[in-house]
């Protein structure tokens, strides 16, 4: 059975690693993430998904918000 819906970011129940990530990150870098995955994704994305890019992909989360990596997110002030 697949079961779909609508959820913003800031409202997912992320899990394991990706966790760690997004505490380093703001509502407005949520709702940013949101617009590129929505238009990468148009069909949209199951909950494994999106789980696993803030989990293995932070780099790329990064570059999407304007940063070089992800520790410059992590130690920014």
């Amino acid at each position: 059975m697949r079961i779909t819906k609508d959820e913003s970011l800031s409202n997912f129940e992320f899990w394991s690693g990706a966790k760690d990530t997004v505490k380093y990150l703001t509502n407005d870098e949520l709702e940013t993430i949101e617009s590129i995955l929505e238009d990468l994704h148009p069909e949209g994305m199951s909950e494994g998904e999106i789980n696993d890019i803030f989990w293995f992909e932070e780099d790329i989360i990064a570059d999407w918000l304007g940063y070089n990596n992800f520790e410059e997110i992590m130690n920014r002030e």
